[in-house]
């Protein structure tokens, strides 16, 4: 069973009908999973998701207001969470997006992410009402629910997969962040810091100066600060972002020596994979953050390069250790492949020391 049909299918969607029913008896359960189940076959997850919520919008009454009251009584069936009540968040986000329905669309948001997350159904009333919408996540942030708190982070991070573009500055959408840095749940914690990781692809300085701060307020407990740090930072730390190194404590020149890096083969088919390794002799103990890069043509002759982990290791002085890896170089759906020359690079504490060339064939 494919992700889709293990999300939307017969029975999360009469789960869904069913206790509309129950509070609202005049909801035509029947018809409407017939209708919806017809839907289907010819549609992707999020395409399952719309019509869910259009035939919602076909089967509850006509004012909002009755409709959003018959879906808050449902609720109190719900006994688990299930990606279909993303078509209740998606009701909201499609119909309640207006100046007369603000308030009421606001709060149905943070009182149904208890179930499914808003994260998605609130980036429409952030860019048409920034102000008030702001002032919801701001309070959500102080909320006893961490459902409500994961949200005024998840919600305003600049670059939410999947997600809406949001038309704000990203330092007023990470102030309800000075709020959940020291949170308790890990659920919470994720997203601030994953909430960073997009900001820090913009302003790498805004981050390592609120990272700096927050860890001085000792606020959050230090090994729940340090996952904050290192998930915030993970971008900047691929990329060999040097003032980052420098905040995490790594020698950018560490005294180490390197033999030659060893492909397996300088020439490789689409579909195979190369292996390659490289020694290291330590004249100092030292940290090293080891990463690989594969700089690949692309479609028009440039080139683009993708950075890979390979170990966080510390070495003590005088001690030899022998890296090893590998790449598969099929074709994937989120990377083509086209023919030519690619290189491997080693990366240590940011800094390419190790190159060599292949052809991909």
């Amino acid at each position: 069973m494919t992700l889709k049909e293990n999300l939307f299918n017969n029975k999360t969607v009469s789960i869904l009908a069913s206790n509309i029913h129950k509070v609202y008896p005049d909801f035509d359960k029947e018809g409407f999973i017939k209708a919806v189940l017809l839907r289907f076959p010819n549609e992707e997850l999020k395409e399952r998701m719309t019509s869910v919520r259009l035939l919602l919008e076909k089967f509850l009454p006509d004012d909002y207001i009755e409709a959003v009251t018959v879906l808050t009584d449902s609720f109190k069936y719900f006994e688990e969470s299930l990606f279909v009540y993303g078509s209740v968040l998606e009701y909201i986000e499609y119909n309640g997006l207006s100046d007369e329905h603000l308030k009421l669309s606001l709060n149905k948001l943070g009182e149904f992410t208890k179930y499914f997350s808003a994260e998605f159904a609130i980036r429409p009333f952030i860019n048409h009402c920034p102000k008030s919408a702001l002032a919801k996540v701001l309070k959500w942030s102080h909320s006893s629910n961490a459902h409500q708190r994961r949200l005024a982070s998840e919600g305003v991070r600049p670059s939410l997969p999947w997600g809406m573009n949001i038309n704000i500055d990203y330092i007023d959408g990470a102030k309800s962040l000075e709020y959940l840095f020291y949170d308790k749940e890990r659920y919470v914690t994720r997203s601030v810091a994953n909430h960073l990781n997009d900001i820090s692809k913009k302003d790498p300085e805004y981050v390592l100066a609120t990272l700096s701060r927050w860890k001085n307020s000792q606020k959050q407990e230090a090994k729940e600060m340090d996952y904050i740090i290192k998930h915030s930072l993970r971008t900047l730390i691929k990329k060999g972002h040097e003032k980052t190194l420098e905040f995490l404590g790594y020698n950018l020149n560490p005294r180490v020596d390197y033999s030659k890096l060893e492909l397996s083969a300088k020439e490789v088919n689409i579909g195979e994979k190369l292996s390659f390794y490289f020694e290291a002799i330590a004249k100092e103990e030292v940290t090293l953050i080891i990463d690989y890069n594969v700089v690949y043509p692309t479609k028009h002759g440039k080139i683009t390069k993708k950075t890979y982990k390979l170990k966080t290791i510390t070495v003590k002085d005088n001690e030899k250790i022998l890296v090893k890896g590998s790449r598969s170089f099929k074709e994937i759906s989120t990377r083509n492949l086209y023919p030519g020359s690619h290189q491997i690079e080693i990366q240590v504490n940011g800094r390419v020391i190790l190159t060599d060339s292949f052809k991909l064939n």
